[in-house]
């Protein structure tokens, strides 16, 4: 009988102890060891997060096998995906190899399933064998290897409705589209930074449906040519171009294209740094903003709130939200447009 590991993976943890595996800068991703509360996968593809990826790309000169070969190395080294810099890691899709017999009947999946996790590859046990190709246009990693999800980690069986590429494109950023569904009111202004990724899609297309049609939800891109395409796509009320990096401008286009009224929510999904304030500025007091990107910093949010005196409500952007996979895949479902958009793009 094999041995029982902690629910949360500390006795993966190789340093330091005392920390959950996401805080620790080592772990154990020695996939002959098999707990009886744990599930092994082999790994397909992983989907490194956006502000990981990219930092890993300008830090390879954008040269695909120096990439690869920074991500074999921090493997290697700290037995996870998890970017040095960062500190994100993203998640990957897989085929379920083992169950531990402390959960064979209490999970809905069995060997041969294949299945996305949705935890962080920041905390997740993972080997590469081999990487097998790079697309650095969708942050996506094909590899041989295996990943460990631990008794509390969670993840969803791939759709049938729909390719593994796609599902793990929709899948990486659904914690932000359920956000964005229950953070808004019906008449609410919202503002949504890095309207043109994946996750500023989606979070356009749940928050419009949030605040009905006495609401006005406005996206932010740097990219004019990027503007007829989201409107088509029919998710915002107006798009402005503005570099998020430069909060006073992006307060300034904001304001003008909501009646010159601050917003009662704004969302950051923008994957670069230095665009806190732009989500800051233009929310009224005690309005909620968002950062859904991980290349936020808490002490430029909180300094710079503090700064400019904004008594706002700021949330971290939790991966996790109630029915995120379901809400998330249903957009697909429901929008053919974004459905189109997604399988030429990211897949």
């Amino acid at each position: 009988m094999a041995l029982k590991g902690n629910k949360y993976g500390t006795h993966r943890v190789i340093e330091p102890k005392g920390v959950l595996t996401q805080a620790a800068y080592k772990i154990d991703n020695d996939m002959t060891k098999r707990y009886s509360n744990e599930i092994i996968c082999d790994v397909i593809s992983l989907n490194i997060d956006s502000a990981s990826f990219t930092q890993i790309d300008e830090a390879c000169g954008h040269d695909v096998e120096k990439i690869g070969q920074m991500i074999m190395n921090i493997v290697a080294e700290r037995g996870k995906q998890q970017n040095p810099v960062t500190g994100s890691g993203g998640m990957f899709i897989g085929k379920v190899a083992y169950i531990g017999e402390d959960l064979v009947d209490k999970v809905k999946i069995k060997v041969g399933d294949k299945i996305a996790s949705l935890v962080s590859l920041s905390l997740t046990p993972l080997k590469i064998n081999k990487i097998k190709a790079i697309h650095p246009e969708i942050d996506r990693v094909d590899i041989e290897g295996q990943a460990v999800l631990f008794e509390s980690g969670i993840y969803a069986k791939l759709p049938d409705d729909m390719s593994e590429a796609l599902a793990l494109a929709a899948l990486d950023v659904a914690g932000a589209p359920a956000q964005a569904r229950r953070l808004p009111k019906k008449g609410d202004s919202v503002l949504i930074l890095g309207a043109n990724g994946k996750s500023g899609v989606l979070c356009g297309y749940e928050a419009l449906k949030a605040v009905g049609p006495t609401g006005n939800v406005v996206g932010v891109v740097r990219n004019p040519a990027q503007v007829a395409g989201l409107m088509e796509l029919g998710v915002y009320n107006k798009v402005i171009v503005a570099s998020c990096t430069e909060p006073v401008n992006v307060l300034e286009k904001a304001l003008e294209a909501n009646g010159g009224k601050e917003y009662d929510v704004s969302i950051c999904c923008v994957n670069v740094e230095n665009c806190e304030m732009s989500a800051i500025l233009p929310v009224r007091e005690n309005g909620i903003v968002y950062f859904f990107s991980m290349a936020t910093s808490f002490t430029k949010a909180a300094l710079g709130a503090e700064g400019v005196g904004k008594d706002v409500n700021m949330i971290i952007g939790n991966g996790y939200a109630k029915d995120h996979a379901e809400i998330t895949l249903n957009v697909l479902r429901e929008n053919a447009k974004i459905r189109k958009l997604f399988d030429e793009k990211y897949v």
